[in-house]
């Protein structure tokens, strides 16, 4: 259903545009508060508010360049509306000054070419230059146009409690279009995006909301049954429930976070999720003495390392307005420090998977590459192999997922094998 455009409708889109501006909190964070202190929205409303804002975030540069000055959140939205969404005037009606006409038809109007590349790809220069290094400006510019589109939802059957075909029968009996991932063996992606927090199948358990480019870590982590295993940055727990069900709710499973709040938000998911195997425990920093006390017993641990965020994009487009070429130099001082400490936990034969939803050589490749000079009893595994194993077809010796190519998130991973 679409909402009705009126003027009260468009101030809200531009009272939520002018705190999200301010780059104060995530963006999600703010739209939701917003919208828990404005209950008079309906859903449809909601959606365009979200969407609306949200497509300012995403193209903000080449929407600026476009808007000219004086630059305003007024004009910035009527040119995501116009440009981004393609209304055309006689949409805009309901808000739209005779003023603004000219204006606006002319901001529509510039071609592509009039922009220079970072505004083009809608990237601060500092990152449009560290891609554009990496994967060159053609590659860049399809990169950026992947990373501007809204994500489509993905989710993960929980194989403890169901299986994706039982999960698909049931969408398509209730009319949810939904089709079985094309990399994971346990994702299923929907056509749209339903509100499934209510519905019976995610009640009980039969499935997460999980991207399905995050689903293949664990897949390349492989851990089996009996196994002591460590989810070493835990976060609200999604690869943790994911492990869990591969080693079929045997072994045991610690999912280790320096955050309370989000190991809080783990414990729903547990308790959904049917599994007994999992141990979560608060740690104050990398170097906890309950993470001293596990040195060389840990069969596997996953390393889900903080990072900028660069690869997720689609969902969290402030993350590049919010990141600096300073906060990723400190990230990388963090990875290499946990990446170091994690390994410690490993046995002889044993297996360390990092892994980051970055973009970034700086946060992946080097990271890696300092990591394997400092410790020799470590080799890096082939991750095309590992995942071949499991059905999964894709080539090279790190796991690297890019929006334009695999439509996931941007992943990196790299599965790092203890000498016996």
């Amino acid at each position: 259903m679409k909402a009705r455009f009126t003027p009260a409708l468009f101030a809200h889109a531009e009272a939520v545009l002018g705190q999200l501006l301010r780059f104060d909190h995530p963006a999600d964070a703010v739209v939701s508060r917003y919208f828990r202190e404005h209950r008079e929205l309906g859903h449809a409303d909601r959606a365009f508010v979200a969407e609306t804002v949200f497509a300012v975030l995403r193209r903000g540069r080449s929407l600026e360049a476009r808007c000219g000055e004086p630059l305003t959140d007024r004009k910035l939205l009527l040119a995501a509306l116009a440009v981004t969404r393609g209304w055309s005037q006689r949409e805009l009606a309901p808000v739209l000054r005779a003023s603004e006409e000219e204006w606006l038809a002319s901001a529509k109007a510039m071609p592509e070419a009039d922009l220079e590349p970072a505004v083009r790809c809608d990237m601060p220069t500092w990152l449009y230059e560290r891609l554009e290094a990496q994967f060159g400006e053609a590659e860049t510019l399809n990169l950026s146009k992947a990373l501007n589109q809204a994500a489509p939802l993905d989710l993960r059957v929980n194989t403890i409690k169901s299986n994706r075909e039982a999960v698909l029968e049931q969408f398509a009996a209730e009319g949810i279009a939904a089709i079985p991932g094309t990399l994971s063996p346990v994702a299923v992606r929907l056509r749209d995006k339903p509100a499934l927090a209510k519905h019976p199948l995610f009640l009980e358990g039969a499935f997460e909301v999980q991207d399905e480019g995050s689903q293949l870590l664990g897949y390349l982590l492989e851990p089996k049954r009996g196994e002591a295993v460590v989810d070493f940055c835990a976060g609200a727990g999604g690869k943790t429930l994911l492990l869990g069900a591969m080693m079929k709710n045997t072994g045991r499973l610690y999912a280790y976070d320096v955050s309370d709040k989000r190991l809080g938000n783990l414990k729903p998911r547990l308790a959904r999720s049917g599994l007994s195997n999992v141990h979560p425990a608060r740690i104050e920093h990398e170097r906890d003495t309950k993470i001293k006390r596990m040195a060389g017993k840990i069969d596997r641990v996953l390393v889900d390392a903080p990072c900028s965020g660069l690869g997720t994009l689609r969902r969290n487009p402030d993350l590049k307005w919010r990141q600096s070429e300073t906060s990723v130099a400190e990230l990388t001082v963090k990875q290499a420090s946990i990446l170091d400490a994690a390994a410690k936990l490993v046995r002889p034969g044993g297996r360390v998977v990092y892994a980051t939803c970055s973009l970034l050589t700086a946060e992946n490749d080097a990271i890696i590459q300092g990591f394997l000079e400092t410790h020799p009893d470590f080799t890096l595994t082939p991750a095309s192999g590992i995942l071949a194993r499991h059905g999964i077809a894709l080539e090279g010796d790190v796991l690297r997922l890019l929006p334009h190519l695999h439509n996931t998130d941007g992943f990196f991973a790299a599965a790092l094998d203890r000498k016996a």
